[in-house]
């Protein structure tokens, strides 16, 4: 019987276009992730039913989109842009959320407008380059940069710094992907360090309380620096083998905070221990390193630069969160791709990988 199934997969995913060992590191994530919201849940079925319909609509619109070619996404490029650009403006008047205007309620449907720009800006970067000698000029790095900074700041505006760094993230990858100069990157680096002391007094008191927490969580360690303390005591609590399924202490014994969502990588260290991230590290730099592969087999600068942004600011994902989790860097809100609880952000990684495999399935043949 088995024989008989996998060559009926196989021709599943050749008549549909699609990555097949793309496909199953996607597949293998989500189990991952339903497994561990059930844990970290309290062992509620309901989240973990809810989430696994939020799956399966995100597999159904990456299925959906894997179907039509790069060509097609490039045409649509600026009306997608315009799009997310005029609704992040509509959420500074009409948004809502706790603390922070983040979400449009149209009645029918509650969402996030900043995600729609992680996919419209690495699309409108590459629709610029398309078909321009790379690498690129002055004049053009500074037009990309524009169309970059204008999405940014109305999300940093929400305020949703997490956000605000993917949207970043993802614009600029299409540009060192470009052909960029290591010079011109240097100097970016040199003056982002430098104009820190100017980003400070921008933040608001909670963002720059979580920065302060980072550098010393044990100043205040039953408030700010709480979730991160508790953090990092599950991940290493966890030990090489961990606690066991269902057995962690943190999260069960309501120690660790958000532990379905941002710190979902904690529950997973604490009880599958540091096999468990190794191996769920490698499932991630396999889809990582098969994503890379397919950008470079694109048919065009268009689809190259798109998919290689795409699967990079994927990488940015897991790096943030994981970085996030262990104290190494700020919390920030990012969560951990695919494993995480939410739907806004399984569909847009969904989105994401659509396209793709899209390029996949319209990639150049020799």
């Amino acid at each position: 019987m088995m024989r008989k199934w996998l060559p009926d997969i196989d021709s599943i995913t050749r008549q549909l276009r699609l990555d097949g060992w793309l496909v199953l590191g996607i597949l293998l994530l989500m189990v991952i992730g339903l497994i561990t919201i059930y844990s970290a849940g309290e062992m509620h079925i309901e989240l973990v039913y809810r989430q696994a319909v939020r799956y399966v609509l995100a597999l159904l619109l990456m299925l959906v989109i894997s179907q039509f070619p790069p060509a097609l996404y490039r045409l649509w490029t600026p009306w997608i842009y315009l799009l997310g650009v005029g609704l992040l403006m509509l959420v500074l008047v009409l948004g809502e959320g706790r603390g922070a205007q983040r979400w449009l309620d149209l009645g029918v449907v509650r969402f996030q407008p900043s995600e729609i720009m992680k996919l419209a800006i690495p699309m409108t970067l590459a629709w610029a380059m398309h078909g321009r000698r790379l690498p690129l000029s002055f004049g053009m790095l500074i037009v990309l940069t524009l169309l970059t900074m204008i999405p940014v700041t109305l999300v940093v505006l929400q305020p949703d710094l997490g956000t605000a760094i993917l949207v970043l993230a993802s614009g600029v990858f299409v540009i060192i992907l470009s052909g960029l100069s290591w010079r011109i990157i240097g100097l970016a680096v040199v003056i982002a360090g430098a104009s820190v002391p100017l980003v400070w007094q921008f933040l608001h008191e909670y963002q720059r309380n979580r920065i302060r927490t980072f550098l010393d969580p044990e100043s205040d360690p039953l408030g700010n620096g709480w979730n991160v303390i508790q953090s990092m005591t599950a991940v290493g609590s966890g030990g090489f083998a961990g606690k066991g399924w269902l057995e962690g202490t943190q999260s069960h014994l309501e120690f660790l905070p958000e532990p379905h969502t941002d710190f979902v990588l904690a529950v997973f260290a604490e009880e599958f221990g540091w096999l468990g991230i190794a191996g769920l590290l490698t499932l991630y730099a396999a889809i990582i390193a098969r994503g890379l592969y397919i950008a470079s087999q694109a048919r065009d600068s268009y689809a190259r630069l798109l998919a290689g942004s795409l699967i990079l600011t994927f990488l940015v994902y897991v790096v943030v969160n994981s970085a996030m989790v262990s104290g190494l860097l700020p919390v920030v809100g990012v969560p951990l791709p695919m494993i995480s609880y939410g739907g806004t952000s399984a569909v847009t990684l969904a989105a994401g990988f659509g396209i793709i495999l899209s390029v996949h399935g319209h990639r150049k043949v020799w």
